[in-house]
């Protein structure tokens, strides 16, 4: 039985607000917002004009894609950029933005805004299941891209955003909204695993325990409210009659197939993301599952995939495991597990459960307790990561490097969307990510992709 020796808790992460400058200045002024200004990045030059990334010939000319629910949480992180456009398929939505940026062109159809003239940066805010399309287009016409996750509701959509993306990173900055990865807590479970916290590396699991319990797709409904686009909304997918249950945000439609992956893309691709900042993984080699029964119109509430993954330069060869709804455990090997969401990193001599904001160590052997493990000093822990929507914002104007671009996500969803296809087809699947191929389960390749209506190109 593992003992509890620890608990570690971090705070959020420091969120910077560079001050304002004149464009008027006496010397008086001039000095002291010098010296304001080189604390944001700035730089004055003769004349009082301002240099650096937030002049305004370094703004960003921005489209906002999705503008209602979870799109408002990125109007602050871009108020201070030019934003021309806002798409959304509710009227209302646009409407109501309109009084954040009012000088914007409106959309409703984001095929149409990715044409607007001049955009250099995108936030998509939009449904799952046009997430990897917007971020393809984008892509394509040389747009720096931040990305609600899921990143893809495919494995097929992963790995084409990734690889566009790779082919294109030398000029643009990605980021998929994962956003908790700006917690201390990550830096602070990273360190712990690399610094041998839980000895040698064996297996991490990783949990949520949402539920739910829709078994088909609504019904019609009536018409939808003038104000909603009801086609653009369904987009790529299969129609689908309008139903105002779909309506309010995500957990109204995201267990649908045709819509989303339910826990798989939703949390967990922030409580995964605890684990592979971690593990320094790519692709897995092979994936299993099991849960509830298939349904083909929604996907399963309780779910159990296991993923293994190959050796790298510090770890042996690893299991990673999921766990969802009903199937989350009380308990593995003895450590309990966090309520809600969290992970477990379980080494030959402890193991570290994480939450989101804290983690606690538990000895494998309770007379040698951690003897074997020293946290870092605070003068080598890694740095803080910042404000998450901000650090992309400064990306796309310098380095273009962010901490979960469409490399790192895309290899992460790629691993939870594969377990969805050992699902459906009932058995262990052994994968080449090279090729992204099903080598032993033929009929496993079919589910990599989904099917699209006509007139809807995921490469556009």
């Amino acid at each position: 039985m593992a003992s509890q020796i620890t608990n570690m808790k971090t705070p959020s992460a420091h969120k910077q607000n560079p001050s304002p400058s004149p464009s008027a200045l006496s010397r008086r002024q001039f000095l002291r917002s010098a010296a304001l200004a080189a604390g944001a990045g700035l730089t004055i030059l003769p004349g009082g004009i301002l240099s650096g990334a937030n002049a305004p010939s370094k703004k960003l000319t921005v489209a906002l894609i999705g503008v209602g629910g979870r799109g408002k949480a990125h109007f602050g992180a871009v108020k201070n950029e030019n934003v021309v456009a806002l798409c959304d398929v509710n009227e209302k939505a646009l409407a109501a933005a309109a009084q954040s940026f009012p000088n914007a062109k409106h959309y409703v159809d984001w095929r149409k805004c990715l044409d607007h003239p001049g955009v250099d940066a995108v936030i998509c805010c939009t449904a799952d299941h046009t997430h990897a399309f917007i971020s393809n287009w984008a892509i394509n016409r040389g747009m720096h891209v931040y990305c609600e996750k899921p990143l893809a509701n495919c494995v097929t959509e992963a790995r084409v955003v990734r690889a566009n993306y790779l082919k294109n990173r030398h000029k643009i900055a990605t980021q998929v909204g994962m956003q908790r990865h700006e917690f201390t807590n990550f830096n602070r479970v990273r360190e712990a695993v690399l610094d041998g916290a839980v000895g040698t590396l064996k297996h991490v699991h990783v949990w949520g325990d949402r539920q739910h319990t829709r078994t088909a797709y609504l019904p019609a409904a009536g018409d939808p409210p003038p104000e909603l686009h009801w086609d653009l909304w369904i987009g790529p997918s299969p129609f689908h009659p309008y139903n105002p249950g779909y309506i309010g945000g995500c957990l109204k439609w995201n267990m649908h197939w045709d819509f989303g992956s339910w826990q798989v893309g939703d949390m967990g691709s922030h409580t995964m993301d605890l684990a592979w900042n971690a593990i320094d993984a790519e692709l897995p080699t092979s994936a299993e599952a099991k849960g509830d029964p298939f349904n083909p119109d929604v996907a399963p509430s309780a779910l159990t995939m296991t993923f293994e993954h190959p050796a790298n330069k510090w770890r042996p060869a690893i299991k990673v495991t999921w766990y969802q709804g009903s199937h989350k455990p009380k308990a593995i090997e003895g450590i309990p597990t966090q309520p809600g969401h969290g992970a477990l990193f379980l080494g030959d001599k402890a193991g570290l459960v994480a939450s989101f904001r804290d983690l606690e160590l538990f000895p494998l052997d309770a007379q040698k307790g951690m003897a074997h493990y020293t946290p870092r000093p605070e003068s080598k822990q890694l740095p803080r990561l910042g404000n998450f929507q901000e650090q992309w914002v400064n990306a796309c104007k310098g380095s273009l490097k962010t901490a979960c671009d469409f490399e790192y996500s895309g290899n992460m969803i790629e691993q939870l969307l594969l377990g969805l296809v050992a699902f459906r087809v009932g058995k262990k699947i052994e994968y080449d990510g090279k090729t992204g191929r099903v080598t032993n389960v033929p009929e496993a390749n079919p589910l990599l992709s989904r099917q699209y209506r006509a007139g809807w190109v995921l490469n556009g």
